[in-house]
């Protein structure tokens, strides 16, 4: 199905404003391009419809943390033009054993021996995992897998995307597994990448929201990669949903709101152990319990 985008250019000094103001406004069908060296910014939307985007830039347009913005650019995008738009910024990563890898590498790549690899697909709701929020959160899935021990390897992903933690977190042969978000476009997306990976069942993909997919649930590893304020929303269901002797991953915090977040879970969990590490712009928060 033929896709629009909306495309604007901005100062390039606002990129930085102006991408913050998309994350916490919870745009994410908007993102910025920069191009460093010829000092360029642009805030560009995929929309699946030319009315959608039209109206979508009417939303925003006034509200942009940017001096000035230039008129929109409006352009249908073929499937190919979509996904070919990925290849350029979309690249296998690594850490431990596990990798990350583009499907159109899948002839070439060589997978090391005891080595497991989730092939990812671009599509409009789909997550590739090169955001820093979200490698974050598989290093420490990473790092816990290879740190528990039988018997204790439950994982809940709670607003789980396209599914990137929860289907790492199969191919690292825990479980079981629960993984939902309030959106059931992604959750849709989820699925299929699962079926794309032969990982169909491994995984229990429901629509839920925070509350709502956390009640009654208990895991000994629980990822959040939501934004801030969701998170601080939401800290006595994410706090009860840990196991005793579990851990809470939380992702999706800029660095400049880190210390919040930490307080505000540091209060409702007591004694918890609680360390962080940044990349980039962004930070994660891990609570042991």
């Amino acid at each position: 199905m033929p896709l629009t985008e909306v495309k604007a250019v901005i100062p390039a000094a606002a990129a930085e404003a102006v991408d913050d103001f998309l994350v916490e406004s919870e745009l994410a069908s908007w993102s910025v391009l920069e191009d460093v060296i010829a000092k360029a910014a642009w805030v560009v939307g995929i929309f699946a419809a030319a009315d959608a985007a039209q109206s979508a830039w009417e939303a925003i347009a006034g509200s942009l943390p940017a001096a000035s913005v230039g008129a929109p650019e409006f352009k249908t995008l073929s499937d190919a033009d979509w996904r070919d738009s990925y290849k350029a910024h979309f690249h296998p990563w690594q850490f431990g054993r596990l990798h990350w890898v583009p499907v159109w590498e899948r002839a070439a790549f060589t997978l090391p021996e005891g080595h497991a690899v989730l092939w990812l697909d671009p599509g409009l709701a789909f997550g590739t995992g090169n955001h820093e929020t979200t490698r974050l959160c598989c290093e420490r899935l990473v790092t816990w897998a290879a740190e528990t021990t039988a018997g204790n390897r439950r994982v809940i992903d709670a607003g789980c995307g396209s599914g990137i933690l929860a289907l790492s977190a199969a191919l690292l042969q825990l479980g079981p597994i629960e993984a939902f978000d309030l959106d059931p476009e992604a959750v849709r997306v989820a699925q299929e990448n699962a079926a794309l990976n032969d990982l169909g069942g491994a995984v229990e993909f429901f629509t839920a929201d925070l509350e709502g997919g956390l009640a009654n649930s208990l895991g000994d590893l629980v990822l959040a990669n939501i934004q801030s304020d969701v998170l601080l929303a939401n800290v006595g269901p994410l706090i009860g949903a840990v196991a005793p002797g579990g851990t809470l991953v939380l992702s999706g915090i800029l660095a400049v709101e880190l210390e919040s977040v930490r307080l505000g879970f540091a209060s409702a969990a007591p004694g918890w152990h609680i360390e962080s590490r940044t990349l980039g712009e962004w930070s994660d928060l891990c609570l042991r319990h």
